[in-house]
Order: structure tokens, then C-alpha cells, then sequence
């Protein structure tokens, strides 16, 4: 299959896939996200294949979400594309998952690397969920993935007050599973999919089915309400105020309706 957004290739047992607009930071638009679903899946469903891994390039994983695409919509809008349920379908997929993270993990970037199964970064690798600055709160588990994987007190100032998290902070919260040098991340990552994908298979995705099952009891629920929170942001002034500050490159101004 022909992608725009994204790079694949085979490395042994390995599906690589590649976050490829970076032009605009690897910004997760609706192609995207579609077409990186759709590898997974392709990859998912390829004997030859047994497990994944999800980068970006050295200076970034992805920084969020396009801001672009949805600054002007509505509620109903919104709702009605529901571009989070692309999300929805990296859970569905059977395989291990890892991200191999360099640079900025930002917003929906940062959610994307929440909602693989094990992530391997770089020692410039950043982790943050800028939404607050403007004017939304994350919308694909970050409200509800991070401070099952870090606690409340730390969750509540990166999604409140944007801290930003270094690799080393990470690999201390255990929100990563190693920090390798730049030049190695991407074969780190590799090696250790290669070594899993050597595994019994029907192990492994039963394995990877039961820890999430654990991890995930009420996640389900907690996720759509993040997601319909979300999306009732954009009835907001200080919604469009916040994503064309953005855009323009200027603070914005906050009216608290």
C-alpha cells in the first residue's frame, strides 16, 4: 500500500512505520492518523511480522495534534469526525507496539507514545500535554493514561501547568522502558521488537491482551468521557482565542468563556 504521511518497511520480524511530515513536525492530521492505523493493522494481520515499532525522526516524535485542521470547528463538527476514534483502534491490535521516541512527544504525540505497549526513547526525548496553553485539555488518554503510568500529583501539573518531562524524568516515573544515546534509539527499540517478535506468538498476544485488560478495567469508560470533554471545548471563546494564538504565533488572551 502507498502512504503520504508515513514510511514502512519489514527489519526481520519487525514492522517499522514512520511518522513522515516533517514539515509540520509530524503533526498527527486526520491522514495521517488514518494511515498509521491502517499500517498497524496491515503489520497485525502479517504472519511474517511480530511486533511493531512507531517513530518519528531525531528532533521529533510528533508535536500533536494538527492544530490547523480543527481551530475554526464546532462542538457538533467535532463530534460528528470524531478524529480521536482513530485512536480507538491501536488497541485492537493484538501485536506489541513500541515507540521509539527522539525529540518532542507533545499533545496527541505524547498520547501516541501513552498508548503503545512499551516506549524506548532518546536521551533528548521530551514528554508534555501542552493542551491547557490553547485553550483545550488532552483528548486521547492523556488525562487518563498519564497518571496511571506516573500518579495524580505529577499528571495534574503537566496537563494543568505544561511541564515538560525530560527522558531521564521519564525513565524515572517508569514512563519509559530505557534511554539510549540518539544514535541508537531506533535500533534499541528494533532489537527489543526483534526479540519479542522471536517469541511464542499466541503467548505473547495473549500476554500483551491480559496486561492491558488489567491496566485498562474502567479505562474504557473514563476515555469516552475525556473525549466528549474535549470536544465540548470548542463551544469555547478561549478555544478558538487559544488555536489562533497558535496559529498567529502570539500569546493568546484568555476571556474564561
Amino acid at each position: 500500500m502507498t502512504y503520504t504521511t508515513i514510511l514502512t518497511e519489514v527489519r526481520g520480524r519487525v514492522g517499522l512505520i514512520t511518522l513522515n511530515r516533517p514539515e509540520a513536525m509530524n503533526a498527527l492530521n486526520n491522514t495521517l492518523m488514518r494511515e498509521l492505523m491502517d499500517a498497524l493493522q496491515a503489520f497485525d494481520q502479517d504472519d511474517a511480522v511480530g511486533a511493531m515499532v512507531i517513530t518519528g525522526n531525531p528532533k521529533t516524535f510528533a508535536a500533536g495534534a494538527d492544530i490547523k485542521e480543527m481551530a475554526e470547528k464546532s462542538v457538533e463538527e467535532m463530534q460528528a469526525a470524531d478524529p480521536i476514534a482513530q485512536f480507538d483502534r491501536i488497541r485492537s491490535v493484538q501485536k506489541p507496539v513500541i515507540a521509539a521516541v527522539s525529540g518532542w512527544a507533545l499533545g496527541g504525540g505524547c498520547e501516541l507514545a501513552l498508548s503503545c505497549d512499551m516506549i524506548v526513547a532518546s536521551e533528548t526525548a521530551k514528554f508534555g500535554q501542552p493542551e491547557i496553553t490553547i485553550g483545550v485539555i488532552p483528548g486521547a488518554g492523556g488525562t487518563q493514561r498519564l497518571p496511571r503510568a506516573i500518579g495524580k500529583a505529577l499528571a495534574m501539573e503537566i496537563v494543568l501547568n505544561n511541564r515538560i518531562l525530560s527522558a531521564q524524568e521519564a525513565l524515572q516515573l517508569g514512563l519509559v522502558n530505557r534511554v539510549v544515546s540518539l544514535e541508537s534509539y531506533l535500533d534499541e527499540a528494533v532489537k527489543l521488537a526483534e526479540e519479542i517478535a522471536s517469541r511464542a506468538p499466541l503467548a505473547v498476544r495473549t500476554a500483551k491482551r491480559l496486561i492491558n485488560q488489567a491496566y485498562e478495567h474502567f479505562l474504557r469508560d473514563a476515555l469516552a468521557e475525556e473525549r466528549q470533554a474535549f470536544y465540548g471545548l470548542f463551544a469555547t471563546e478561549d478555544q478558538k482565542e487559544g488555536m489562533r494564538a497558535f496559529i498567529e504565533k502570539r500569546n493568546p488572551e484568555w476571556k474564561g468563556r
